[in-house]
């Protein structure tokens, strides 16, 4: 009889221990934009003709890194990066396309590495990274060339495998993609509302085409609400971890300011910018009210918050210059798709009360895959051999400003098209003109005069605009360059 106390004494210790190490570890809140240029940021583009106060005031709050880039120069390998540690070319280079299955296969994600630590795990956005279809795709379904799926190819009453939930994440809500089928709400691993009508849409948007690919929809679904119900939802499921003992960490994909350009009525002709610049301005109003919510239900001061993108801006981009003079990409060459800095080179503040001093910028080169590092060294998370293997841990930088563990990294959007940047230096490993479909007369780079040579090499120290071909000037570099590529490709990062 006397060992019942002892065990319940030793049981209510380690329940207070580790209550008391779950509240001493930050929740943690990702923020991701989709192709959103480096100068849609205001605080970083003196000249941008669109205003985002909330992120400016949240990059005053934080530290606000100039030299940060996505994995890619499109969506679903940049996603796969950030949330497994590993560069997504190691794997695939793609998109997921319309009722594609999931990128992943058995590797670990950020996600699941964080349940494995206490935390309480949601995604509420974009997904935009594959589900397991074929387990509700009825015998006999075919796409139709013109009209994608019919409703009835799918028994919506099913659940669908291999989504957020089955990669660590405990509670999703979204579209999934916002101009891919099928246009309905999951919640989970389920479409709330079955769709079942082929897709119907207006003849114009506020900018762009609509991008919108054939297949199910729900009826009366309403592409301009997507952004402020995701944005309402994130608030709510915010409100709910109120009481809870274990810190959260939230994942909000933003469907925005990707196509079709769509901006709520109360933001139509509010920018400078047109209907992108007013996108981006209620894209910057979301980030607000989640901000808002975090401090409203006192998770503020314990939060540490990461706003990035996934890419660069997409090619709509060059009008907006000639029409409104807004550049989208800033001082830097290339938009979405391209191993030009434009391409990969993205907005990324990091907000940490107490831990991350405010008001700072730094040019420390980083990476989005290096989130998952960090995290781990953050939540106390040893990381297994063969995961997150080119994941660097940023806390020294986040806590100091130290230098970034970080050399090199290998950009990459096509299967054949790769470049490297190492220290200062920028490699781009194919011929020019194989990297980007720059209208024709159309100067988006200051001027920039192409070379008919077999690659292209920058000193970013002195040309962020990469106006400067020194491919043949520097031959030296060059092959240090391309056996480093070479090296990293085959063998895993350089640290």
């Amino acid at each position: 009889m006397r060992l019942l106390p002892l065990l319940l004494a030793i049981y209510f210790c380690l329940q207070c221990n580790f209550t008391q190490a779950a509240a001493s570890r930050p929740n943690i809140v990702i923020l991701y934009a989709d192709d959103m240029g480096y100068g849609d940021l205001a605080i970083q583009n003196p000249e941008s003709k669109i205003r985002t106060p909330h992120l400016d005031q949240l990059a005053r709050e934080g530290l606000r890194f100039t030299d940060a880039h996505s994995s890619s120069g499109i969506c679903t390998p940049s996603r796969y990066a950030m949330l497994t540690g590993r560069s997504h070319w190691r794997k695939f280079h793609g998109i997921v396309n319309s009722f594609g299955p999931p990128s992943f296969d058995a590797e670990l994600t950020l996600p699941a590495m964080l349940q494995q630590q206490g935390y309480r795990t949601a995604c509420i956005g974009k997904w935009h990274l594959g589900w397991n279809w074929s387990a509700l795709m009825r015998p006999g379904a075919k796409p139709d060339p013109k009209t994608g799926y019919a409703p009835a190819d799918f028994d919506w009453t099913k659940p669908i495998p291999g989504g957020p939930r089955d990669r660590g994440f405990d509670y999703y809500f979204g579209d999934d993609v916002p101009n891919f089928p099928p246009y309905a709400w999951f919640e989970n691993d389920r479409v709330i509302t079955p769709p079942t009508v082929p897709l119907a849409i207006t003849p114009q948007t506020a900018e762009g085409n609509w991008e919108a690919r054939p297949g199910p929809m729900v009826a009366g679904w309403d592409f301009h609400a997507v952004m402020p119900r995701i944005t309402d939802r994130t608030v709510a499921w915010i409100g709910e971890q109120r009481g809870q003992p274990n810190p959260f960490f939230l994942y909000v994909p933003f469907t925005s300011p990707h196509a079709p350009i769509v901006p709520s009525p109360e933001f139509a002709g509010k920018s400078k910018a047109g209907g992108y610049g007013d996108f981006m301005e209620q894209t910057d109003d979301s980030v607000g009210r989640i901000l808002a919510a975090l401090k409203t239900y006192g998770f503020a001061d314990n939060t540490l918050v990461i706003f990035s993108a996934d890419n660069g801006a997409e090619t709509y981009a060059y009008a907006r210059i000639q029409k409104f003079d807004h550049r989208s990409s800033g001082p830097l060459r290339g938009v979405k798709r391209d191993l030009w800095e434009g391409g990969h080179r993205v907005p990324f503040i990091v907000r940490w009360p107490g831990v991350v001093a405010p008001n700072k910028t730094t040019a420390a080169l980083v990476s989005q895959i290096d989130l998952m590092a960090t995290f781990a060294s953050i939540s106390g998370f040893k990381l297994p051999a063969g995961s997150a293997e080119d994941s660097h841990d940023l806390l020294p930088v986040l806590k100091s400003s130290a230098s970034s563990p970080r050399r090199t990294i290998v950009h990459n959007t096509n299967a054949n098209s790769y470049a490297l940047r190492h220290d200062q230096w920028l490699l781009v490993a194919a011929k020019t003109g194989a990297v980007s479909k720059v209208p024709v007369g159309f100067d988006q780079a200051n001027h920039y005069t192409p070379h008919d040579q077999p690659g292209e090499l920058f000193d970013l120290s002195r040309d962020v605009a990469q106006r400067d071909n020194l491919y043949e000037k520097e031959p030296k570099v060059v092959a240090e360059l391309r056996a480093l590529l070479e090296t990293v490709r085959q063998r895993g990062q350089v640290r």
